[in-house]
């Protein structure tokens, strides 16, 4: 059989691999510490199962618009008001089979063979395949730990060339946890206000897991409002990773688009899961803000427990639920067995020596670090530090 060349231009997802290898390593009876989830531990609220399941009884078991539900889309509109003072109508919203398909149907409709997408680094691993799926380029623009993982609009404005047509980022980040301010926004807006042919792809789907307070948009700048596509969802939020929902703002032109190009792939969204999501967005986030202090709690411990590690170097992270340390410091040293030259030799030794499962920060785009994630109980956290320092000691 002989496969289409496309598929060299992906790869298969390295938190997707290591996921693969710590099952292996069980079914061999080892007890791994598995802190490269990036999804909350957390169940649904029942109040949104509890919508589920009567959407399902009312008969909402067919096949729904291609761009969602009008009242999830008025939701949605509604959410951007109440939340981030953003002004869309239920026809500047679209939902689609989780955010990832929104980055999906939003590059593809927009990207030609030989455009230039500017990606900060570190970035969500997708991103740049999305990018080489629609036979672009990706210029990265590396941010490291002194930076606090944030890009400067200096350092914007030189990545910028004549065949530049997107920027993506988000904020929080993944996997930093790195948050852009307003005045830092700002500063980037003033960059984009003069090159009127890049859209800017914003990927908010860690909105509410922030530890700083409000929430900011790039979307908020006039200037920018009509080039901004906003991408957000339910998984991180409101913990309804396996529902798989995603959404998108933008201008009505892109959303027709991005409905005629989705028709072709999947249709409509999950039709119960639809239902679910609007009173996921309509009722009290009490869950969500529980949730989120539950997270804060959690990083409170987690983040100076690894900076008591000699070796790891650890940018605070404001919003998100990852650790993302600089473990350079100990490129070039070994257990005498395995020797340690970057990102991926770190995270394949943690996983067989320590038993411990990260995620080479070769995958996000920084050959430095390495990504944990505290989407995990309290007990689980001190097992993976405690594994974690036992292994590091051992290296030399």
């Amino acid at each position: 059989m002989q496969l289409a060349t496309r598929l060299d231009r992906i790869s298969e997802p390295q938190t997707i691999l290591m996921a693969k290898l710590g099952r292996e390593l069980r079914a061999q009876g080892i007890q791994v510490t598995d802190l490269s989830l990036g999804e909350p531990d957390f169940k649904t609220p029942q109040h949104i199962i509890d919508a589920a399941t009567v959407a399902m009884d009312q008969g909402y078991t067919k096949y729904p618009p291609i761009a969602g539900f009008p009242e999830l889309r008025q939701a949605i509109a509604a959410k951007l008001k109440r939340d981030n003072n953003l002004d869309y109508l239920p026809e500047e919203t679209m939902v689609s089979t989780g955010a990832k398909q929104v980055l999906a149907n939003t590059i593809l409709c927009l990207l030609n063979p030989g455009d230039e997408a500017i990606i900060p680094t570190p970035f969500w691993v997708t991103y740049a395949s999305l990018v080489s799926l629609a036979e672009a380029k990706s210029v990265f623009i590396p941010c490291g730990i002194n930076d606090h993982f944030k890009l400067t609009p200096e350092r914007l404005e030189a990545a910028i060339t004549e065949r530049s047509r997107m920027f993506i980022f988000s904020s929080p980040c993944n996997p930093t946890g790195a948050v852009y301010t307003k005045e830092e926004l700002a500063a980037l807006a003033q960059v984009f206000v003069k090159y009127p042919d890049i859209i800017i792809v914003s990927d908010e789907i860690y909105e509410y897991i922030n530890y700083n307070g409000r929430h900011e948009s790039i979307a908020q700048f006039p200037e920018l409002r009509d080039r901004v596509v906003v991408v957000n969802g339910f998984a991180k939020g409101f913990a309804m990773t396996g529902w798989r929902l995603g959404y998108m703002a933008a201008p009505a032109e892109l959303i027709k688009a991005c409905d005629k190009f989705q028709s072709q792939f999947t249709s409509g969204a999950n039709s119960i899961a639809q239902r679910a999501a609007i009173t996921a967005l309509t009722a009290d986030l009490t869950p969500t803000m529980d949730m989120v202090q539950a997270f804060e709690e959690r990083k409170e411990y987690f983040i100076p427990a690894l900076q008591s590690i000699d070796g790891l170097k650890l940018s605070q992270p404001d919003g998100a639920f990852y650790a993302f340390p600089d473990i350079s410091s100990y490129f070039g040293k070994s257990d005498g067995e395995t020797v340690i030259r970057n990102a991926d030799d770190m995270a394949m030794y943690l996983l067989h020596k320590g038993h411990v499962i990260g995620v080479s920060g070769a995958a996000f785009g920084d050959d430095n670090c390495i990504r944990f994630s505290f989407a995990a109980s309290m007990e689980v956290l001190q097992q993976g530090v405690e594994k974690i320092r036992a292994a590091l000691a051992r290296l030399h």
